[in-house]
């Protein structure tokens, strides 16, 4: 797999098209997947993500090696944050309204497991949850939660994307851990069928 990616990112730099489409195919679930979970709608998700394949087939001659998905998902996050900054300027949308109607999303669809249809609502309700508790973190710790909880990526690319050290990767973890325990915890983002946890 390393060697094909490989073989497809120098393919890709020398101007194969069809190269980069197959890059394109194997990290766009990935990087859309990341954007949403930062960002809370899959409109912009979806934006973003076409502006971060966009930016890396430009940046290809900038890729120097080393691992071409931590390259891409450090480019994810930086539009990411690039496009969290400007909302900061105007007034945002309410993510109540963007974590409910997008609760049934494509990053949430899980493939039929024959459950009934109160067990769909419920994982999205509860999905929905997650997502409005993520959204609720600093940007900073809200990045490393994604990577480390959500793509299951190690601390070292997760430094690496983030462009910080081991250390603090390791402690924003810890406080993003902590912090969504507690808001998830208090009981208000949770469905009903998920808050007596604690009376047992």
């Amino acid at each position: 797999m390393e060697h094909e990616e490989q073989r497809l990112v120098q393919a890709s730099q020398q101007g194969d098209v069809e190269a980069y489409n197959q890059l394109v195919r194997l990290y766009e679930r990935r990087v859309f997947n990341l954007c949403y979970r930062m960002l809370g709608e899959a409109e912009a998700a979806a934006d973003v993500t076409q502006e971060t394949f966009i930016t890396a087939y430009r940046k290809l001659n900038q890729f120097r090696g080393g691992v071409f998905r931590s390259w891409l998902l450090r480019i994810a996050t930086n539009t990411c944050y690039d496009l969290l900054r400007s909302r900061k300027r105007r007034p945002s949308i309410s993510l109540e309204a963007a974590t409910e109607s997008e609760a049934g999303g494509p990053v949430l669809e899980l493939a039929d497991t024959g459950e009934l249809p109160e067990e769909t609502a419920l994982r999205h309700e509860l999905a929905a949850a997650i997502q409005q508790a993520i959204a609720k973190l600093p940007e900073d710790q809200r990045i490393v939660l994604i990577l480390s909880d959500v793509q299951g990526l190690a601390y070292e690319e997760i430094a690496v994307i983030t462009s910080t050290n081991l250390g603090t990767v390791k402690s924003r973890l810890s406080r993003a851990r902590a912090r969504m325990r507690d808001l998830l915890r208090a009981g208000e983002l949770l469905p009903s069928q998920f808050r007596h946890d604690n009376d047992s």
